[in-house]
């Protein structure tokens, strides 16, 4: 429902031409958009802050063209994760002002979020083999608009690469860490830093890493009082909650 459907629907009330049932029914539909398969949330940027993202796997590139055509329509700057390079290919030529991150797997349509927000985010991988995880957070608070440190490969397997990043860490309003193997990275930075950190379980290592499930038991076991976890391979997730906390700091 665009402005001059507003205004019908306002004249429409006003002259009594619709009874209350009508009513909420007309303002219900401005709320949502139907594509041929999706119900698309246009009202969640009032609601939640930000406007709804797209989880690409799984879904057609008409389906992720459908969405992503409705929320630019209302003004809202499009995330759609777990897109593959080829989908990106074919949305690309659909969208020419869309940005592909291939180690993210992330695409974003549109402009960055109108309000940029200033408080400081870094996303750290503890070895290279998180990156993908790691720039999944990066791209999602991108698109929130927080521009973010990224800080690659300081696992604790060289714990003097970390040491030679504390006196960043400590300005940061909240850190993002990916890790895999025994996930012990984020217990370490939490150790060193007041702000929040939000470990981020990747599903990298060796057979009894059970495809991320040791580091996620061991980050939900962490003894750092300011570490919190999400899902494995929640990038998204992480940048998600990080650019919250980031919108609130002062």
């Amino acid at each position: 429902m665009d402005h001059d459907d507003l205004k019908k629907l306002g004249r429409e009330i006003a002259a009594g031409q619709l009874n209350l049932e009508q009513t909420l029914s007309a303002l219900a539909g401005a709320l949502t958009a139907s594509t041929s398969d999706a119900t698309v949330d246009l009202d969640r940027r009032r609601r939640c802050g930000f406007s709804e993202v797209i989880f690409g796997e799984g879904k057609s590139v008409e389906s992720i063209a459908e969405v992503a055509t409705e929320l630019l329509r209302t003004g809202d700057p499009v995330l759609a994760t777990r897109i593959s390079s080829e989908k990106a290919t074919a949305l690309a030529n659909r969208f020419p002002d869309s940005r592909y991150n291939d180690t993210a797997r992330c695409l974003r349509i549109g402009k960055t979020e109108n309000h940029p927000i200033d408080g400081k985010v870094a996303v750290v991988s503890a070895g290279s083999s998180d990156r993908s995880v790691a720039e999944e957070a990066v791209e999602t608070l991108r698109w929130m608009g927080v521009q973010p440190t990224l800080i690659q490969d300081i696992g604790v397997a060289g714990p003097q690469r970390l040491l030679a990043r504390v006196a960043e860490l400590r300005e940061q309003d909240v850190v993002i860490v990916a890790a895999g193997m025994e996930g012990a990275l984020p217990s370490v930075v939490g150790g060193h830093v007041e702000c929040p950190v939000i470990a981020v379980p990747t599903s990298v290592g060796y057979g009894a890493s059970f495809g991320g499930i040791t580091a996620l038991l061991g980050m939900l076991n962490s003894c750092s009082s300011n570490v919190t976890v999400v899902n494995i391979d929640a990038g998204f997730k992480a940048g998600y909650v990080a650019g919250l906390i980031a919108r609130g700091a002062k």
